[in-house]
């Protein structure tokens, strides 16, 4: 039996459970009015599948549009396929879940962003998270999950 309870990790799979029902109901339906899609995803995570030429282009993070043209996008249980036009070019894409990084549609000011274990550690040598001043009001407060999960 575990000794406490990983909120982060299982906010991190309803978060990403979100983002596949999303994008499942998008290959089923199309982008409704203003809808679009910036996803921002590691280029390094092993079962990403890209041409050569956008690897060599962006070694460790890309952010894809879909908006206007894209093609056969299919939803799985671990990720998402779609084929995407780079300069009068389809190109296929495969991405796990488990690479995106954030995913933002504009058109109704809605993201989601994943934290890394990396940038939890980063962020603990260089601030103390209680010293931090309370945001200013008005403005969005991103809710870090991370520091909550037991490394």
């Amino acid at each position: 039996m575990a000794k406490s309870i990983d909120y982060g990790n299982l906010m991190h799979r309803a978060m990403r459970g979100l983002i596949q029902t999303v994008l499942k109901d998008v290959s089923v339906h199309g982008l409704p009015g203003a809808h679009h899609f910036f996803i921002t995803f590691d280029t390094t995570v092993e079962r990403v599948v890209m041409a050569d030429w956008l690897r060599s282009r962006y070694p460790g993070e890309m952010t894809i549009v879909v908006q206007h043209w894209f093609e056969d996008l299919i939803v799985t249980d671990e990720g998402f396929e779609i084929t995407l036009n780079f300069g009068n070019q389809p190109e296929h894409l495969v991405i796990p879940f488990d690479a995106v990084r954030t995913f933002v549609d504009p058109s109704v000011e809605f993201g989601l962003r994943f934290e890394t274990h990396d940038d939890d550690d980063e962020d603990d040598e260089d601030e103390d998270p209680e010293d931090d001043p309370p945001p200013p009001q008005g403005e969005a407060q991103i809710v870090r999950l991370d520091k909550f999960r037991k490394q």
